[in-house]
């Protein structure tokens, strides 16, 4: 997909398929925002992220990079979705009023520590995937199970007032960076929804959203 600019230019996202939840996060939201990315898939198995190429892009070797209409490359995906979210107002997902602005970074802050940590713990460190990578730490990788399981209990219980989306009546960066932390954690074996029935339904909302298979 592509969004052309007044300079015949586009935007190019340096993403990865599913699995990568990273990617997948700007997809879904540049989805909700109705804005087309070019995007250039990088195989990582095959070490793209690695190649002098892409270390040229975002020097830590990691994706996803936008690529913006200036030349402009922005890494890490809260930051990317930031910008899309700058050039592209409505409907806004970062908040918009002050205290709107400050609680949809408190509630990223507190989905990425508690949620994404445990998660990306167990992947690193207990994953055959991963093996081959770093020096596993299995007993530690395991013991995120537990971690994440008291992180979802925490989640389930902040939506016992019945708000449709983890900061009430209105969809927002933070769904999108919870549920495909969540999805990912469930592909990798670990079992977030499992006995969280409110988080279960969250969940069920935005795979019905077009987005969701962005």
């Amino acid at each position: 997909m592509t969004r052309e600019t007044d300079k015949g230019k586009s935007m190019k996202l340096y993403s990865a398929p599913m699995p990568a939840p990273n990617p997948r996060r700007v997809r879904m939201f540049a989805a909700e925002k109705q804005i087309a990315l070019e995007e250039v898939m990088l195989d990582l198995r095959q070490r793209d992220h690695k190649s002098a190429d892409h270390l040229t892009r975002n020097s830590l070797g990691q994706v996803p990079v936008l690529e913006t209409d200036e030349g402009v490359m922005i890494a890490e995906t809260i930051a990317i979705c930031r910008y899309l979210d700058a050039i592209q107002p409505e409907p806004p997902m970062f908040g918009s009023t002050p205290v709107e602005i400050a609680t949809v970074d408190m509630w990223v802050r507190r989905i990425e520590i508690q949620i994404g940590e445990p998660v990306k713990m167990f992947w690193r460190h207990a994953h055959p995937a991963t093996a081959a990578l770093i020096e596993q730490h299995n007993a530690f990788g395991e013991s995120n199970h537990g971690v994440l399981q008291r992180s979802m209990n925490w989640l389930d219980q902040e939506m016992v007032d019945g708000r449709t989306f983890l900061m009430g009546d209105k969809l927002s960066i933070v769904d999108v960076a919870a549920v495909t932390i969540i999805d990912f954690a469930k592909l990798i074996g670990m079992e977030p929804l499992t006995g969280h029935e409110r988080v279960l339904a969250w969940h069920g909302r935005m795979a019905a959203r077009p987005s969701y298979s962005a």
